[in-house]
């Protein structure tokens, strides 16, 4: 059977406040032609759809609009609910969607309460089993008094154990004669942060180990880590990575969905590129030096670092050379020492408020005469009225 393996789309997700649902759009378009070109089976989303538990009119549209379009192509969805998703809308959704092809998994079941899924191949008419594993938050998974006796390492042991076991539990339909699929959103211990994940529920109490996908499993379909990654383990086990860089910690991600092709007992998979979302870069230099860089960067949404002393109006100079700017930042080289910026004390001289302000200025690196002429301005103007 051929499938498509794709995670944290993040609709809805903005950037510097640049609102990004015109490129998602065009990204998830791409995504709904991969899987019309390839024929897959099925097109499995490994949670984080959305970027907050509360999308916008907007963002769920979309959604709502990419998924018909995926089952209009006769092709069945199977999405689950990661930790940006709002479970229980998922589950509240559940009853409606499947009825149209569309599985959401919004909390975790045991196989035969939802959990697990049967579907016949189209490609192959082989029966395929898909365990599903949504985002578990630690409070939900660790009883409180265990949180609040334990250490963190005792209560981090806990939770992948936990974890293991309700994987475990998943995979008790597996079958010899089927493809046996596991989804889940989950950070596996050892594996590469993309970037732009949410730290809180990505760290070391929430990590699991790779050992724990049962022996049974012919391909483990991840979501959470939003850089492409193969997992060292007995059984193939990828993070798909997002489709599209979240944050310029990501830009140099590589963004695919995975196409997969599986037997009961072997999996292939193959990257296909995304090619829809705009670049993120990161440049640096003077204000000129950045200025003739403005070619060559595109349409790509900068991070700028400036290497120059700070100045009124600087970031517009920034913004009028690159439109695409959406962060402007001083390099650190440049920025105001961290020793004790007050002005020197010296005995027996008397300076002029203009003196102590122009010292001070030049403490936080500030070279701008204008700062200056407005403050002896503004300082006659007071003592004056």
């Amino acid at each position: 059977m051929r499938f498509l393996h794709t995670s944290d789309w993040h609709v809805g997700k903005t950037l510097k406040g640049h609102h990004r649902l015109p490129e998602q759009r065009d990204v998830l378009n791409e995504i709904v032609g991969l899987a019309g070109k390839h024929e897959v089976d099925a097109v499995l989303i490994a949670g984080d759809i959305y970027d907050s538990a509360a999308p916008s009119a907007e963002a769920q549209q979309l959604v709502v609009q990419t998924l018909l379009a995926i089952r209009d192509l006769g092709v069945p969805v199977v999405a689950i609910a990661g930790n940006h998703d709002h479970a229980a809308t998922f589950d509240a959704y559940r009853p409606l969607m499947n009825e149209v092809g569309i599985h959401l998994v919004g909390t975790p079941l045991v196989g035969e309460s939802g959990g697990t899924l049967e579907l016949t191949a189209r490609s192959t008419n082989e029966p395929v089993i898909i365990a599903t594993l949504p985002f578990v938050h630690q409070r939900y998974i660790v009883r409180a008094a265990e949180l609040l006796a334990n250490t963190p390492v005792e209560n981090s042991i806990s939770y992948a154990q936990r974890i293991q076991h309700m994987l475990a539990a998943l995979a008790a339909t597996f079958r010899p004669d089927a493809v046996n699929i596991m989804m889940a959103h989950l950070t596996v211990t050892g594996s590469t942060f993309g970037g732009g994940e949410r730290a809180a529920q990505s760290i070391f109490e929430y990590q699991v180990p790779a050992a724990a996908f049962p022996a049974a499993t012919n391909y483990v379909a991840l979501g959470h880590l939003h850089r492409r990654q193969v997992v060292t383990a007995t059984v193939p086990v990828h993070y798909s990575g997002s489709p599209l860089a979240i944050d310029f910690g990501e830009q140099n991600n590589e963004s695919v969905v995975c196409l997969v092709e599986a037997t009961p007992t072997t999996a292939r998979i193959t990257d296909l590129p995304i090619q829809s979302g705009r670049r993120l870069l990161t440049i640096s230099g003077t204000l000129a030096e950045i200025a003739a860089q403005s070619d060559a960067v595109g349409d790509a949404f900068l991070r700028v670092w400036i290497k120059e002393p700070t100045r009124a109006g600087l970031r517009e100079e920034v913004i009028e050379r690159l439109p695409n700017a959406l962060e402007v930042r001083i390099d650190p080289a440049f920025t105001a020492p961290t020793a004790d910026s007050r002005p020197s004390n010296v005995a027996g001289g008397d300076r002029t408020p203009a003196e102590l302000f122009a010292e001070y200025c030049a403490t936080k690196n500030v070279d701008d005469p204008r700062v200056q002429a407005l403050f002896a301005r503004l300082h006659d103007t007071t003592f004056q009225s």
